[in-house]
């Protein structure tokens, strides 16, 4: 009969789970995002139904977050400015959270 082959285990230490950041980080209505925010947004995102980066790439993709161009920390009296508004599909809104974390600054611009 066959011998079962070895389970390969990486020796390195573990790497923070999503879950981990989750449990520090304060929920949507202590970061500011109330009920005017949540009706705000559905709004927005009934007039402005695209994803403006994938536009920009010569796709159609459905918008799925309404992000501030200048983020909220730098700028929040902003929060409800149209012109800090852009609708971004779930990709590249993960995209560029991460990277203004990573730089700890904004992207000023539209696509």
């Amino acid at each position: 009969m066959p011998i079962k082959p070895g389970t390969f285990k990486r020796d390195a230490a573990p790497t923070p789970r999503h879950g981990d950041y989750e449990s520090t980080r304060a929920n949507s209505t202590q970061r500011g995002y109330d009920g005017r925010w949540r009706r705000y947004r559905h709004i927005y995102l009934l007039l402005h139904p695209l994803c403006v980066h994938c536009e920009a790439e010569g796709r159609t993709v459905e918008a799925v977050e309404v992000d501030h161009i200048t983020p909220l920390r730098l700028a929040p009296q902003r929060k409800y400015d149209i012109t800090n508004l852009q609708g971004l599909c779930k990709s590249h809104h993960s995209r560029k959270t991460a990277a203004e974390q990573h730089t700890g600054e904004g992207q000023k611009s539209r696509a």
